[in-house]
C-alpha cells in the first residue's frame, strides 16, 4: 500500500497515458468523505480487451464498458441511505476495474477532461461497492453520487 493517507491504484494498461498519483489522492478523498478506512477498495486500470472479457463473463454483455465493480460480498444492501458521512467501515469492500480507453472516449463525448472522467468512474465504482444499484434503486444512487460530486468538486 502507498504511504499513509493515500489509496493505491494499479495501472495495468498502456493505451492511455494516466497520471495515477492524482487519482490515488482523489480516491483517498472519496474514502474520507464516506468514512471508509484502511485498504477497503482496490482500483485497477485495465486494457479495453480485458474489460470486454470481464463484462461478458460477469454481466453477459459482449462489449467493453467504462467501469465494473466487484463487491467482496455476494449481496450488499446500501449502507448510506442518503447519508454519506457514516464512519464505521474497515472491511474490504471489493475491486473496481476501469478501462481508460472507454473513459477517454466518454470524456470527449461529455466535454470533460480524462482525469475528471476517471474521478467520476472511481466514485461511481465505490458507490456500487457500497451496494447502490442505479439500475434498480429509483434514483437513490444518482442522488447520492451527484451530491458527492458537488462536494468533491467534479462534474
Amino acid at each position: 500500500m502507498a504511504e499513509r493517507g493515500v489509496a493505491a491504484i494499479e495501472n495495468h494498461q498502456r493505451a492511455v497515458r494516466v497520471q495515477v498519483r492524482p487519482l490515488e489522492l482523489f480516491l483517498q478523498r472519496v474514502k474520507d468523505e464516506l468514512g471508509l478506512r484502511g485498504d477497503c477498495v482496490a482500483v485497477r486500470l485495465i486494457r479495453d480487451g480485458e474489460m470486454a472479457r470481464l463484462n461478458a463473463k460477469y454481466r453477459g454483455i459482449k462489449r467493453t464498458t467504462d467501469v465494473l465493480s466487484f463487491p467482496d460480498e455476494e449481496k450488499r444492501e446500501p449502507e448510506l441511505h442518503g447519508d454519506p458521512k457514516r464512519r464505521h467501515r474497515r472491511a474490504f469492500l471489493g475491486d473496481i476495474a476501469i478501462s481508460p480507453v472507454v473513459a477517454r472516449r466518454n470524456a470527449r463525448a461529455l466535454g470533460r477532461k480524462l482525469p475528471e472522467e476517471l474521478q467520476v468512474l472511481i466514485l461511481h465504482g465505490v458507490l456500487h461497492l457500497l451496494g447502490y444499484d442505479h439500475e434498480a434503486d429509483r434514483g437513490e444512487m444518482e442522488d447520492v453520487e451527484m451530491r458527492l460530486r458537488r462536494r468533491l468538486g467534479i462534474g
